[in-house]
């Protein structure tokens, strides 16, 4: 079946739909100059759906073409948000439930895809197919396999995807990345990730009917969900591993991006990854952890560790950052400025550091500037450097899926010689038994297993590489598939 034969299919099962007329995709023709009008589409309509609309709209010469939601109150409230802001100058961009009715729509340059996860890698795909430019919210993927048929369709199609990871249009982390391989500071031995900010539980809802202004099918699309639950729909759909990725690939997807970032540039994925921690205190409908220690392994030697702590308490410190652990013992903190402390150095100090290379404007502008030349390079965090991220994010969490119920204490996981990394998971401990006050006695974690990935197939190996093999691909509904690498 080839691309075309595909997308027919998919534009088939959508009576909304059905009546356009389908072409053989092709790669769209770049907007030539700075005075050609770019016009957007932007596909789902909350939360990060505002800042999309938001940013671009604050862009010279770029066009609102048309909003997506199959939520027609939220699709009605856009509307009307729009007219009051662009006032009577602007036209009104089309309102639509079904955003594959953009996809033949010659005059839309590009779509900006703030739609939930497990949208977001058919979204690219289809896009890309249709010759469109995409901007697509972390993760760019929700599983593996389907992130990697994105960067197959991208790169066949040759269309900008940029990533929803701003930090990647920050020159200041640009530049010290830059220094870190380059041999201007000592090499990076260890890169953390912190997605600590304080959430509370999510109750419990029941299976009922979806509201009658919500497209059920629409909403769910490739994600195979039994029943409707108010839980799901409009942002706790987050904590479910159906439709979500849980806080690590949420909010942590930028600092996940920006600690791999800083991995050496010839390090594709690490080749092994374990996760453990668990769901504290809550008690609520959820799956996804709220409490969650990580680590991958490069091959080069190299790691990234990761802490998700989300359980709010009396004295909560929020974290959500990065820390720099060099070979010489030199610690950097900081998002620009940054500090550093020295080997034996009580004290931070300032570390400055030129800027490094990004396209200029933040993600939006930048977004715009690659679209206007026809350049996938120009983006800041394109389709590469998200799948890249969103790869180390799915194996902690794969891991974790895998895990077994341990008791919760500082045994609960041997590290072996990886006195780094132990030191690190006992400073979380500590902070969940003495601060949040969870119990020793009574209380386990879930341990997963150390998975070890082969980072050219990107496919497990070894020991639990049938479980974990069948978590880099989940099952899709009928006319909403994610095609396979030989049908794109």
């Amino acid at each position: 079946m080839n691309s075309a034969t595909s997308r027919r299919r998919f534009l088939a099962s959508s009576a909304a739909a059905g009546s356009l007329l389908l072409t053989t995709p092709r790669a769209q023709a770049s907007v030539r100059s700075a005075n050609d009008r770019v016009r957007i589409a932007v596909l789902g309509l909350n939360g990060r759906g505002k800042a999309h609309l938001s940013g671009f709209m604050g862009l010279d010469n770029v066009e609102i073409a048309a909003v997506v939601d199959p939520d027609s109150e939220v699709l009605g409230r856009t509307l009307k948000m729009l007219d009051k802001k662009a006032g009577k100058a602007t036209a009104t961009p089309a309102a639509l439930a079904d955003f594959r009715r953009v996809l033949d729509d010659k005059s839309i340059d590009a779509v900006s895809i703030a739609a939930p996860n497990h949208w977001h890698s058919l979204m690219t795909i289809l896009a890309a197919q249709a010759g469109k430019h995409v901007y697509v919210e972390k993760p760019l993927s929700h599983d593996v396999a389907e992130g990697r048929i994105a960067v197959a369709t991208a790169t066949k199609y040759g269309v900008v995807v940029q990533h929803g990871t701003q930090r990647r249009s920050d020159a200041n982390i640009a530049g010290l990345h830059e220094a870190l391989k380059n041999g201007t500071l000592p090499r990076l031995k260890l890169a953390y990730g912190y997605c600590c900010k304080p959430r509370e539980g999510i109750g419990l809802m029941f299976d009922a009917d979806p509201p009658a202004t919500l497209d059920w099918n629409l909403w769910k699309g490739p994600a195979v969900i039994d029943h409707y639950h108010a839980n799901l729909v409009h942002y706790n759909w987050h904590w479910f591993w159906k439709t979500g990725n849980g806080d690590l690939n949420n909010q942590g997807t930028h600092q996940l991006d920006v600690a791999c970032w800083a991995i050496d540039d010839d390090q594709a994925h690490p080749v092994r990854a374990l996760a453990l921690g668990g769901r504290f205190a809550w008690r609520d409908q959820g799956e996804t952890p709220n409490t969650m220690f990580a680590m991958a392994e490069y091959a080069n030697g190299q790691k990234v560790l990761f802490n998700v702590r989300n359980v709010n308490y009396d004295g909560y410190t929020r974290q959500v950052e990065n820390e720099y652990y060099l070979e010489d013992g030199s610690v950097i903190v900081g998002d620009g400025p940054f500090r550093i402390r020295r080997p034996g150095g009580k004290e931070f100090e300032p570390l400055d550091i030129p800027p490094g290379r990004v396209t200029p404007g933040g993600n939006w502008q930048s977004f715009v500037t690659a679209v206007r030349a026809g350049d996938p390079k120009l983006a800041n965090g394109d389709v590469h450097d998200a799948h890249r991220g969103c790869v180390l994010g799915h194996l902690m969490n794969n891991s974790y899926r895998l895990g077994v119920e341990m008791p919760f204490d500082e045994k609960a996981v041997r590290f072996g010689d990886r006195a780094d990394v132990a030191e690190h998971f006992f400073a979380l401990h500590s902070i969940m038994r003495d601060g949040v006050g969870i119990p020793e006695h009574g209380t386990s974690y879930r341990v997963g297993p150390l998975l070890t990935f082969d980072p050219v197939t990107e496919r497990h190996v070894g020991e639990h590489a049938d479980d974990a093999n069948r978590l880099l691909k989940d099952p899709n509904n009928q006319a909403f598939e994610v095609p396979s690498l030989d049908r794109i």
